[in-house]
């Protein structure tokens, strides 16, 4: 009977964000932006280079918008936490300015952020491992990798929808996840994160 009666708020306050999530989180989505910034000027060059090799090629170029949402998630390991982070480096990204308009930049970070979400949610905020990390860049690149063929690259053909799927989910899978993965990893030896499960179960492996 006491069993059954305490599992809700276990649960409960577990996904209960605290004040130290909130305030992690928006420093994540802030300095996440501040680097959306950087590569939103930065990928230029790089893909002018890839896109005559092969169109759709320059979705490798995707990675660093995508992190926000799964370096989130990965530290807060709360509901929501994954679009939190996203839209809030999209924010700040829309705030100075950039090629593509605040409203498609905002939309592009939910959608981004939803898509690591969902990976996430599908594990029920328990697992977080390399794995699962992988999955969660990579859902956040083939959400933004679909966003954007549908509002940037209309009437795409088959091989170009193909490639360019192909590596965004390899740019977020690599980029979003595994190298998410390992700052938090590198940020919790040193006892940043020691608020946080994350960071004591480095904590307690060493």
């Amino acid at each position: 009977m006491s069993v059954s009666s305490s599992t809700p708020t276990t649960v409960t306050n577990r996904f209960r964000w605290r004040i130290v999530d909130i305030v992690v989180a928006s420093v994540i989505g802030v300095a996440s932006g501040l680097i959306f910034l950087a590569w939103n000027v930065g990928y230029v060059g790089p893909s002018t280079l890839l896109e005559p090799l092969l169109p759709g090629l320059q979705g490798l170029l995707d990675g660093p918008w995508l992190f926000a949402g799964v370096l989130g998630a990965l530290v807060i390991r709360k509901p929501g936490a994954a679009i939190y982070t996203e839209v809030l480096a999209a924010v700040v990204s829309a705030l100075v300015g950039n090629q593509w308009g605040g409203f498609l930049t905002l939309e592009a970070g939910f959608v981004q952020g939803l898509g690591a979400e969902i990976i996430f949610l599908i594990f029920a905020y328990r697992v977080w491992t390399l794995p699962v990390a992988i999955l969660a860049g990579a859902g956040a690149a083939l959400a933004g990798g679909i966003n954007n063929l549908i509002l940037w690259y209309a009437g795409a053909d088959v091989t170009f929808t193909i490639v360019y799927l192909i590596s965004t989910v390899i740019s977020g899978a690599v980029i979003a996840g595994l190298l998410s993965w390992l700052l938090v990893r590198a940020l919790a030896a040193t006892g940043a994160l020691d608020a946080f499960p994350a960071g004591r179960e480095v904590r307690q492996r060493v």
